[in-house]
């Protein structure tokens, strides 16, 4: 049985372990509208040296990125799939984070699945909630 453990258990050097071991992210939920947080973490995380695939089957790019309809419609190897989406949707995302190979499911703040967090665990994933990647990036990395 996998022990589910709560997300703010994870140490600060787990966190920054995280975001300086794994550089190629999914941002599901992109969206090309400024004053959208998933807008603004993509624009941080792309200043600071990672590389963002954005996920959202509404647009095409994003950033000047192409945009994918899936995490799974991404050529390339993805290390974090960071979730911009509503609970209900997140079950989705971490089946194809889980069938793409990804290392570790974010969660940012009101995207929290119960169901899907004990899922990423128990596929053996990093799952992190209730935590924003680039509030993180700039505390503990800057």
């Amino acid at each position: 049985m996998v022990r589910i453990m709560p997300v703010d258990r994870l140490s600060d050097d787990e966190i920054r372990e995280i975001l300086t071991k794994y550089r190629k992210i999914a941002l599901v939920g992109a969206s090309p509208k400024p004053e959208r947080d998933a807008n603004d973490v993509m624009r941080y995380l792309l200043e600071h040296g990672y590389e963002v695939y954005p996920v959202n089957p509404r647009y095409d790019e994003v950033l000047g990125r192409k945009c994918y309809p899936s995490v799974l419609d991404i050529p390339d190897e993805v290390e974090i799939v960071d979730l911009f989406v509503r609970p209900e949707f997140t079950m989705d995302y971490v089946e194809q984070a889980v069938k793409k190979g990804a290392k570790v499911v974010w969660f940012q703040f009101n995207t929290y699945s119960r169901e899907a967090f004990k899922k990423a665990k128990e596929a053996g994933l990093t799952a992190v909630a209730h935590r924003c990647i680039k509030q993180e990036h700039a505390r503990l990395i800057g």
